[in-house]
């Protein structure tokens, strides 16, 4: 399949960009279609073919990530999303949905190393099928493989409660909430590839975007989607939303909550209008020849049209400044002595009077063009504007809020782009234009450009009509690539350029996290409101996240969401989830921790902190990856002293070193921040105590730490611990060094 594919894509290249705009544009177009069906089937080699389905009347089927045909048509494999497929995932021996037996193959390369049965309906098997019956279960030997630094799919062992979630209805506001080990992360990747396969045509155009709490977490699924033959997804934290930023840096837990509540919303909105002075005093404009004064009617008038006009402050401007240069045209014919003048005179006159240095500086003074950046930094810098724009805020608030300079974080970009939303977008035209050209000659520029594009876009809609392809490519598209405007895009890479795209779904991991306002940003990104939000309410770390689903979506679809819970946990071992759950206990007695489906033998174990680099080292020689999770304030000593002895050691900060560092490094020490969402063969918690009153929802985060282990747990710490963790840690053996129980 895939070298008829290259085999396809080499002839239609190999034509050259000869012949008509429409023979090109045909090439183009299947050139783009088949190196994109070429980039899936080099993506999913990796396992391709994955199962088989044994029917009591249908004979056997094939699964696998990508759906396959021979040259006849006749079906080799089914997709994994088909429905035909679904009984892999949901068929039991009570409901065994037509089948005998379900087998899972692992393969490496395209060789058969592996074959598990799960058998579903003994009495029909033949005595050959009897004789043929292998493995242990498909599931457990996946979750007892070593973590390889990146996430995998799980298409060959999804579960029933996983696939019911994965397969649930495109429209509206779908939560999964799952604690900790329970695959949100891996169901809503999966869930991303399915809704692609089944409505491809409604979302391909729009697109995906999911949503992850870090650059580290994005790196870490990466793989997930491509390997499932999904290639042009967006993958973004909320601090890379605003186009041109990524925003990395961390605030402290006090300043992030104030600037996630959601009046700041009104705070950036009350800005954007003291930004629109009108003084007390009179101003007045020296214009050598003669002076003119702009009084407060005068400004008040002008200021009332550019409001009723119900534009954003940058596109208002042209209303304000329209009016005042009017008024201002009129005095100054006045001055000149020509009385009453007509339109003609009064449009000169008002180009003249643009052009004038005062008048200039006097109508930037009084209403500036403002970009986002410029208005949060001046707010942030002025004591004064603070003081009137966040009058709602307490004066402790205000004071968090103070800075002169400094990088943008990741609270600032929801603030970014309210205050865009607020302001619009600047006219780059106007702001290029000379000064002498008029406006008339600028609408009529426009006028113009705009039917050279709007006869662009009807040619190449009509090429798409005679081709037969306008399903398969958008008229914008096609328009663009015969003006040669730059090199082709696919739909994610044009999304992130573009701040007021909107996405055909959207999918938002560690949901709890959220802030208020960045909840605002995400919602501009869906107007549709299909989504996917997955997380864990038990988790919340953030002082600016979630205490309920409800106080997060009733703003937006109150009574229009609905909820699936995962409830398996297969991450976390038996004997590791009993620690967790006493911590989850002192969070909310009324908190449910998941069911684990394993036991290891490997019991979690405390030590003091000054065997924590030996221990370090003695985890890496049991195999495997080692994070090492501590508080945010000792990061720098302790991840020191670990590298300083541990060869291949990455030291994770916020802002600095991020991204696949931490992924591929035998050892990871690294804040819960960075934490969340990823999964260790062997973990060691730094200083519980500390990390639990670090912030206001410390124990949230110390619950984070405490289930990232797949396989081995262990505690390091030389300061007391509370009567509360002394409570939910008691009873962990001692350690100093060596193999822990069970290894």
């Amino acid at each position: 399949m895939r070298e008829r594919t290259q085999s396809q894509l080499k002839e239609v290249l190999g034509a050259g960009a000869v012949g008509t705009l429409q023979n090109r544009s045909e090439r183009d177009t299947f050139a783009g279609m088949y190196a994109s069906r070429l980039a899936r089937l080099w993506a999913v080699e990796r396992g391709l073919v994955f199962g088989r389905l044994d029917h009591v009347d249908e004979g056997r089927l094939y699964i696998g990530k990508l759906g396959l045909t021979d040259d006849e048509q006749e079906r080799l494999l089914i997709d994994w999303r088909a429905p035909v497929a679904q009984p892999f995932y949901r068929a039991t021996p009570a409901a065994p949905m037509g089948l005998t037996r379900r087998r899972h193959l692992q393969t490496k390369g395209r060789v058969v190393v592996g074959v598990d049965d799960d058998l579903l309906d003994f009495d029909t098997l033949t005595d050959e099928d009897r004789a043929t019956l292998n493995g242990e279960a498909a599931l457990l030997a996946a979750l007892d493989e070593r973590r390889t630094g990146r996430m995998r799919d799980i298409v060959a062992t999804i579960q029933a409660e996983q696939d019911r979630v994965i397969r649930a209805d495109l429209n509206g506001v779908l939560v999964v909430q799952g604690g900790p080990g329970t695959g949100k992360t891996v169901v809503a990747l999966h869930r991303a590839a399915y809704l692609l396969y089944t409505h491809r045509e409604r979302l391909e155009r729009r697109g995906v975007l999911i949503l992850g709490p870090n650059l580290t977490f994005l790196r870490y699924i990466e793989q997930v989607l491509p390997s499932l033959g999904e290639t042009d997804v967006l993958l973004s934290t909320v601090g890379e939303l605003y186009p041109g930023l990524t925003a990395t840096a961390r605030e402290r837990p006090e300043v992030a909550a104030i600037k996630g509540d959601i009046r700041m919303a009104e705070v950036i909105e009350r800005a954007v209008r003291d930004r629109q002075r009108v003084p007390r005093k009179p101003v007045e404009l020296n214009l050598g020849r003669y002076a003119l004064t702009i009084d407060r009617n005068m400004l008040e008038a002008a200021k009332n049209k550019a409001t009723r006009s119900r534009r954003p402050h940058n596109q208002a401007r042209a209303v304000f400044v329209r009016s005042l240069l009017n008024a201002l045209a009129r005095q100054a014919a006045k001055k000149l002595g020509k009385g009453l003048i007509d339109d003609d005179e009064l449009a000169d006159l008002r180009e003249e009077l643009r052009t004038e240095q005062p008048v200039k500086t006097a109508l930037n003074r009084l209403w500036p063009y403002l970009t986002p950046q410029r208005l949060l930094l001046g707010l942030y810098a002025s004591p004064e504007r603070l003081d009137h724009a966040a009058s709602t805020l307490t004066p402790e608030e205000r004071a968090l809020l103070r800075r002169d300079g400094g990088e943008w974080t990741e609270s600032d970009v929801p603030l970014l782009d309210e205050a865009a939303e607020v302001l619009g977008e600047i006219d780059e035209q106007v702001l290029r234009a000379s000064a002498l050209q008029a406006e008339e000659e600028m609408a009529a520029a426009r006028q113009a450009a705009e039917h050279e594009r709007e006869a662009e876009l009807a040619y190449a809609r009509e090429v798409l009509e005679l081709t037969g392809l306008s399903d398969v490519m958008e008229a914008e598209r096609l328009a663009e690539r015969q003006r040669g405007e730059g090199p082709y895009l696919t739909t994610a890479e044009r999304a992130a350029a573009d701040r007021a795209w909107a996405y055909g779904h959207v999918i938002v991991d560690e949901a709890q996290e959220l802030s208020s306002m960045a909840w605002r940003v995400i919602m501009r990104r869906v107007p549709t409101r299909s989504m996917t939000i997955v997380g864990d309410i038990a988790q919340t770390g953030s002082a600016a996240g979630a205490r309920s689903w409800n106080q997060v979506l009733d703003p937006y679809v109150a009574g229009r969401w609905r909820q699936e819970r995962l409830t398996v946990n297969y991450r976390t071992p038996v004997e590791l989830m009993a620690v967790a759950a006493r911590v989850l206990a002192t969070i909310d007695p009324a908190l449910e921790a998941p069911a684990s489906v394993r036991d290891t033998g490997a019991e979690p174990w405390s030590a003091p902190l000054s065997a924590l680099p030996e221990l370090v080292k003695s985890e890496v020689g049991e195999g495997g990856k080692v994070a090492v999770v501590v508080p945010d304030a000792l990061l720098g000593e302790l991840g020191k002293a670990i590298s300083d002895m541990v060869e291949g050691t990455a030291v994770v900060s916020s802002g600095a070193t991020r991204g696949t560092t931490a992924l591929d490094a035998p050892v990871a020490v690294l804040g819960v921040a960075d934490a969340k969402g990823l999964e260790f063969d062997s973990v060691i918690v730094a200083e519980p105590d500390l990390i639990a009153s670090q912030s206001p929802r410390g124990l949230s985060d110390l619950y984070v730490a405490l289930t990232r282990a797949t396989q081995r747990l262990g505690v390091v710490h030389e300061r007391p611990l509370s009567a509360l963790l002394s409570e939910a840690l008691s009873g962990l053996p001692s350690r100093t060094s060596g193999p822990t129980n069970g290894h």
